[in-house]
């Protein structure tokens, strides 16, 4: 039987599958704890760290296949899939925040 899908329960769930540092700023946090207070950017640099960690271990699974060093077709495919969506995840936060910039830029004062 399939359930009715919440987008944002599906999201959450997604970014903590791919990038386990990317959900804590997802949830809301109580002002002063140890996870509320690290910069935006410190999380953005660890994602984007993530999603390279993501990349090399896809390659190393493809490579794995193609030499046949005892990598199954199943791993390299989940491992490229798993940087495929992790890339596409930063690719949107990237483009939001562009979209956010790009709005109090042109705002007038």
């Amino acid at each position: 039987m399939l359930t009715a899908m919440n987008p944002m329960s599906a999201i959450t769930q997604a970014s903590q599958n791919l990038a386990g540092a990317v959900a804590p700023a997802m949830t809301t946090l109580p002002p002063g704890s140890a996870a509320g207070s690290q910069p935006f950017a410190d999380l953005l640099t660890d994602a984007v760290g993530q999603v390279n960690q993501l990349e090399g271990q896809a390659h190393a699974a493809v490579t794995g296949l193609m030499t046949g060093t005892g990598v199954d077709v199943h791993q390299a495919i989940i491992a490229t899939q798993k940087a495929s969506m992790a890339f596409e995840l930063a690719l949107a936060v990237r483009n939001k925040a562009v979209q956010a910039y790009q709005s109090v830029i042109g705002m007038q004062f």
